[in-house]
């Protein structure tokens, strides 16, 4: 037997990074001399920024009690906006160049705006408007169109010219990093995944605000010692969890390490999980079109997966073929609170639920509150599961 999974240096790394975004971004800064972009939503052709040797770096918060955004946002607006504007007022992102954002939801563009206006090391902004209709037949070469300006805006700025050759370097880059991580789920589909939800969370997470290339030597070698890593916990109730932004430790740590029924995670729909990095950019001579039909083709995220007609929701789809392929035996939803499109999904998810023999239960989450409200409401949710298997 090899290490035990706990003990693998490459998970401690994932969790350093996650931990040290920070003094991550800075000391890449240092050392590479180049420009560091923060993006707020996972639409943003992170691809071109990288392409120009810029570091594209996800906004996030801190999950901590804040109220010096009053002033900019409105109350009902999410806590992950709150929370993403407070950490740049409050200068934790005081290393950023620019910031960026691709057409998501009302409440995250107003808190970009108020981003972009109210931190001073802000030096060059761009909202790239993103079609909400990724079903339609137009969305792909909409944003296409886009991409080409996003392009130029970027050249302007840092003073490079953006080639066929930077762009395919960068698409070789993200697409490795891709396949990786995609390796990685799949080991969850066993009886006994070697990571947990944790892992996975701290994983994505890292992706999205270190260098791919560091990223992806390290999942290189994750990849080559859990062959033999020691699994010791047991699996337990095996759980998707949906939702939007659910990068909160201390609430997977309480499902899967501080219940008395074992559970584990073994799948994460939501954008700091699978769906950031679950497709590819497919080989195209038109670049850019490969990265339009690659961010409109990708697993959507509520706020466009609309359907009308004879159009389908991708989105349930995938969720089935999930279900199957990672024998889901019970769903949490984790809705945001005041997110609105991940809201308005909540009763087709249980109908999908439902029709599948796959338990839900449906928490609202505040990221700047504790979760262990939750600690009862979950426990009798996988002692019901975990009754119901000692049944049949």
């Amino acid at each position: 037997m090899g290490k035990k999974v706990e003990e693998l240096p490459q998970l401690k790394q994932f969790r350093e990074w996650f931990e040290k975004r920070h003094e991550y971004a800075k000391e890449w800064k240092r050392k590479n001399g180049g420009k560091v972009v923060g993006y707020y939503c996972t639409y943003c052709p992170e691809e071109i920024l990288y392409a120009a040797g810029v570091l594209p770096v996800r906004i996030l918060g801190s999950h901590e009690p804040e109220s010096i955004t009053r002033p900019y946002l409105h109350d009902m607006y999410c806590p992950f906006c709150h929370d993403t504007l407070a950490q740049g007022l409050q200068g934790r992102y005081d290393y950023l160049d620019g910031v960026t954002l691709a057409q998501s939801c009302l409440h995250m563009r107003q808190s970009y705006f108020s981003f972009v206006d109210r931190v001073p090391n802000i030096q060059w902004s761009y909202y790239m408007p993103f079609p909400h209709g990724v079903n339609n037949p137009h969305a792909a070469p909409y944003l296409r169109s886009e991409l080409e300006k996003f392009k130029s805006a970027v050249e302007e700025w840092t003073g490079t010219t953006i080639t066929n050759k930077e762009l395919d370097g960068a698409i070789e880059v993200y697409n490795k990093n891709r396949q990786l991580m995609k390796e990685v789920f799949e080991l969850r589909k066993s009886d006994n995944p070697p990571i947990t939800g944790l892992h996975a969370m701290e994983m994505v997470v890292s992706s999205q605000i270190v260098d791919k290339k560091d990223h992806n030597e390290v999942l290189e070698a994750l990849l080559e010692e859990l062959k033999d890593a020691e699994v010791e916990r047991e699996a337990g109730t095996r759980l998707i969890l949906i939702g939007s932004e659910d990068d909160d430790r201390s609430f997977l740590e309480l499902v899967e390490y501080g219940i008395n029924y074992p559970a584990t995670f073994v799948y994460e729909e939501c954008c700091t999980g699978a769906r950031y990095f679950w497709d590819e950019v497919r080989p195209n001579e038109d670049r850019l079109m490969a990265l339009a039909e690659r961010y409109v083709y990708r697993i959507p995220c509520p706020a466009k997966d609309w359907a009308t007609g004879e159009l389908i929701r991708r989105r349930f789809q995938h969720i089935e073929r999930v279900i199957k392929d990672y024998n889901v035996q019970g769903a949490i939803i984790t809705q945001m609170k005041f997110c609105d499109p991940h809201e308005l999904d909540i009763p087709a998810l249980r109908d999908l639920f439902d029709k599948h023999d796959v338990k839900h239960l449906t928490l609202e989450l505040d990221i700047t509150q504790p979760v262990g409200q939750f600690r009862t409401r979950v426990e009798a949710f996988l002692e019901a599961l975990g009754e119901e298997d000692l049944f049949f």
